[in-house]
Formats: structure tokens, sequence, C-alpha cells
């Protein structure tokens, strides 16, 4: 298993692999910020989209943030205040989806891809890169004994527990920006301020209800690198991070 971390490859130099694997690099960013983490996307997404970088998954842990899908919609908040006073602040972006709440003990994935290049020659499907996104959660919580299934009414993925990865996109020119969260081991207090994406009888999970003790975010991180590659049939470069 390969760990993912910082890599430095030009986009012309991970264009194409052997075999003709499509190429992307893999960022393992550690903890962030959310705000600094949602400009980077859309930059990257922007020169992937003019052919000026990579195919690119940024994989990071952020502060404690709320962020609202595209129509912020706020109903999933139901005292704002709690909010406030922990300290957590509420970021509308572009994505679908409603209300998901980021923080530390949670691994977030963000595929900047050119869905035309990964697709050809078929042509780009946008449910389908749904589905592959909770396909590959599933094969990181079966990986860890952890049974989950996706849920065709709405997106995400879920144990007997809970909601344990929620799923939101962004697309402009066929390249994604945005993707998948999973709870490992995330402060549950934060997640009992929100309704998850909007609904009130759904609950959180996370892997530390199934694993005693909960893994390490950099070993989750790595074996959703290998599952998105396997998935997606793309050659993930990158090394472990300093």
């Amino acid at each position: 298993m390969t760990r993912p971390g910082i890599a430095t490859e030009s986009a012309s130099a991970v264009a194409q692999g052997a075999g003709g694997a499509r190429r992307a690099v893999v960022e393992w960013l550690g903890r962030r910020p959310y705000a600094p983490l949602l400009e980077r996307q859309r930059a990257l997404q922007q020169q992937v989209a003019a052919g000026e970088a990579p195919d690119t998954l940024l994989l990071v842990e952020h502060d404690p943030v709320v962020t609202l899908g595209r129509r912020e919609d706020r109903a999933g908040i139901p005292v704002p205040e709690a909010l406030a006073r922990a300290g957590i602040a509420v970021v509308p972006t572009e994505r679908g989806g409603n209300v998901t709440y980021h923080g530390p003990g949670q691994l977030v994935a963000y595929p900047i891809l050119d869905l035309r290049r990964l697709a050809a020659p078929a042509a780009p499907d946008l449910r389908d890169y749904v589905g592959r996104l909770e396909a590959v959660v599933l094969r990181v919580l079966a990986a860890y004994g952890i049974d989950a299934v996706q849920d065709a009414s709405r997106h995400g993925v879920f144990t007997p527990r809970g909601k344990i990865a929620s799923v939101g996109i962004h697309v402009s020119r066929w390249v994604t920006m945005h993707g998948v969260a999973l709870n490992v081991a995330p402060a549950m207090a934060h997640w009992a301020l929100i309704q998850p994406c909007g609904l009130a009888d759904v609950r959180a999970a996370s892997i530390a209800e199934y694993v005693d003790p909960a893994p390490p975010l950099p070993d989750v991180a790595a074996r959703f690198v290998d599952a998105f590659a396997a998935i997606f049939g793309l050659r993930c470069d990158g090394g472990l991070a300093p």
C-alpha cells in the first residue's frame, strides 16, 4: 500500500501512464483551514480545464467548519448560535448537496479531474462519477470490516449506525471539484450541531464506532488512494509527506 504525499510533477509528465492508464497527482496536505483549500480547488479546476495542470487528488483534514451547498439552505442548522459558540464558521460553496460538517478526524478528498479525458472515448457521466466516489468509500470501509451501502435516493455512504460519508461535487467544463468526506474519528458533538445533509432522521457515523482504536488518518488516506486508483483506472503518484 502506498501512502499519499505531495507530488510536484508537471501536467505533461502525469498525463499518461504506462500501459495507457491515466495518471494523477496525489497531495496529502495534513490539517488545513477550509477557505484556502476552497480557493486552491477553484484555481486547480481552471488549470486542469485549460490543460495547464494534471488531474489531481487533494486529501486533507480540515479545521472545524460547516459548509453549505449552492442553494445555501440553512434548514439543517437548527441552532446557528450553537455553531457560533463553538467557533465553527459557516461557509457557502458551489457544490451540490446540503449542509455538512468538516473537522479533525475526518478525511476529505477533493478530486480535480477532467471527466472528458477520464471517460474517453465514452461521454462523461456525472451519475457514474458520483457512484464511483461512493464505491471508493465502500472499498475503504470493507478493508476495516465495516458493512456499508450506497443509497439511490440520497447521495452518500450509510452504515447501520448512520451516514459515514458525504458526497457533494461541482463540475465546470467537465472538470470536478469538491468531493467526498469520510468520518474516521471526528468530534461527534460537532456533528450533533447540524442535521447531516439536511436530513432530520439521519445521524452521522464514523469508523471509530466500529474500529477501536480508530486507524490513523494517513493510513485511511493511503487506503483511499489505492481504492481510488483501482475504481477510476488511474495511476496515482505521490510519496509519503514529510
